[in-house]
């Protein structure tokens, strides 16, 4: 279950410039390392090392997944990025199931308005932490309308956390429509 957490933006943006950073110059320099180790032990001096230079780079990029999984998807400095990943990937699980989520609107069903509200409730957080206001006007309008209507119907309009559940849900109950 995802929760959406206040973040001030500037400072999440401040710290996924700096996990980004790390994370790049990590890759560079194990890619460096990688590559001219293999050239080392197995290239030909002034010969064509390209395909060794390339398997450098490959192994970074496979140790880089694993150091991203094992060690530093956990590190304090990574929590925005993570956050940022996470909130956009349980947006991007809600819009994956929008046609059925407004096919579930449209029904007033309970499961499909909480989960058009926290789809609008993150979709928002997103825009303020990217720093993309002109996004954010067109989605406005659209949110206070579901909002009066989930008000209309006494639907509890708080709903930080993005339940697996109403997916499926929804999911089920309008797939074959």
């Amino acid at each position: 279950m995802f929760e959406l957490k206040p973040w001030d933006a500037e400072a999440y943006r401040r710290q996924t410039r700096r996990s980004t950073f790390i994370v790049a110059v990590t890759f560079l320099a194990l890619a460096m390392l990688l590559s001219s180790l293999a050239v080392m032990l197995f290239g030909t001096p002034g010969g064509d090392n390209f395909r060794f230079n390339l398997g450098g780079v490959f192994a970074a990029v496979l140790m880089m997944v694993a150091l991203m999984r094992l060690y530093f998807w956990s590190q304090p400095w990574m929590a925005a990025a993570v956050y940022g990943w996470r909130l956009k990937r349980s947006l991007m699980s809600i819009t994956n199931v929008m046609h059925q989520v407004t096919a579930g609107v449209q029904a007033q069903d309970p499961a499909a308005m909480k989960l058009l509200r926290f789809y609008h409730l993150g979709l928002t957080q997103m825009h303020q932490l990217d720093a993309n206001s002109s996004a954010q006007g067109s989605l406005s309008r659209d949110a206070d309308e579901h909002l009066a209507r989930m008000q209309a119907l006494n639907l509890d309009t708080d709903q930080p956390c993005l339940d697996p559940t109403w997916i499926e849900t929804v999911k089920r109950a309008y797939s074959e429509r």
